[in-house]
């Protein structure tokens, strides 16, 4: 019998001690929530997107792209997603809170540009409160929106054009790659999409009919997307200008997002903005006491009246000039929110958990 001892070679003794010292890491679940538009109503200012939201799940290894949904598609959506590098062909749902022109009018290029290059599908759904009558008489429909929402260009010839240069191309334009989604009036929050572990809750609120608000509830965490939401009583006196229905649906929650007037912009300062427009926002400061109430450790601000540093919102002089980050800031902490506020700006991003 051979007294020989044989010795592995030093690196495999390293190797495999670590194995056994230092586990291997474990991919952990991760959100990310980035304003893909914080202009406030239709008016331009510097080149700011339109409203919008785009909210990613996944985990530390995929870097949180697993799942990509859009909530709100204002114009210049499609431009502030490249910058992310998230393509339109990718998206997995898309959520609308109502429908006015500065939150939806950019999803005619969304869904465009998805025909174009990803015409073979899959489709993308679009969540939407089920149609509603305004009070007027006038219907409020998601779903005729995504049904014309390609009519123009099927008008103009381009469809038919675009085709003879790909007939693989759906004959029907845009519009075939919608899968729409629609649910009836929500009084309490309800699940209306889910994929794998991730469930997407919504609730009608009032701005104008058909509003609706969204909260997504991950592993990694929920944030609520408050869209344009206002309190019942359009006019005081009352309590506060932010719904009774998003404070519901943001109990408990970890992020709120929501769409923001600045108190310099009501009637007792002169700014000559309408009242009526006013009165159905959400202000900073009751924003931060409803942050506050739910126990958010996070609010961002988005779709800002009136922009940060614009002289007008619109025909309507500021008040005093422009805001400043700090102005929109003050303006939450008078409500005694201890929480983190981030006033929104273009692409502006926040993860959970920190990296």
């Amino acid at each position: 019998m051979s007294n020989r001892i044989y010795l592995a070679p030093l690196a495999t003794l390293i190797a495999a001690a670590l194995s056994f010292a230092s586990p291997a890491a474990i991919a952990e679940p991760c959100l990310v929530v980035t304003l893909t538009g914080t202009q406030g109503g239709p008016p331009v200012f510097q080149g700011l997107a339109g409203a919008g939201t785009l909210v990613q799940y996944g985990d530390s290894e995929t870097g949180c792209t697993d799942l990509a949904l859009q909530f709100d598609v204002g114009r210049g959506t499609t431009q502030r997603l490249s910058q992310v590098n998230v393509q339109v062909g990718k998206l997995d749902a898309v959520f609308i809170t109502h429908m006015h022109s500065d939150h939806t009018e950019g999803l005619t290029e969304l869904m465009q540009l998805r025909w174009h290059f990803n015409s073979q599908g899959p489709k993308v759904d679009l969540v939407v409160s089920d149609d509603k009558q305004s009070p007027a008489g006038h219907t409020l429909s998601g779903r005729s929106f995504a049904k014309h929402i390609g009519d123009a260009l099927v008008e103009s010839g381009e469809i038919a054009q675009r085709l003879l240069e790909n007939p693989q191309r759906l004959a029907e334009g845009p519009t075939g790659l919608i899968n729409v989604v629609a649910f009836g009036d929500l009084k309490e929050p309800e699940v209306v999409w889910s994929s794998g572990d991730v469930t997407v809750q919504a609730i009608n609120s009032r701005h104008i009919p058909g509003h609706a608000s969204y909260r997504v509830n991950t592993p990694a965490g929920s944030v609520v997307i408050g869209g344009d939401a206002g309190n019942d009583k359009n006019v005081p006196p009352r309590d506060s200008s932010t719904s009774a229905q998003v404070e519901e649906l943001s109990m408990g929650v970890d992020i709120i997002v929501h769409s923001t007037i600045h108190p310099v912009m009501g009637p007792d300062n002169d700014s000559g903005f309408p009242p009526p427009v006013y009165f159905r926002q959400s202000t900073a400061t009751d924003l931060g006491a409803m942050a506050k109430r739910a126990g958010a450790s996070h609010l961002m601000l988005t779709h800002l009246i009136p922009s940060l540093n614009a002289k007008r919102q619109g025909p309507f002089p500021i008040p005093g000039g422009g805001l400043s980050e700090s102005d929109y800031e003050d303006a939450v902490a008078e409500s005694g929110y201890e929480g983190k506020t981030i006033v929104g700006t273009d692409l502006i991003s926040l993860r959970l958990p920190a990296e």
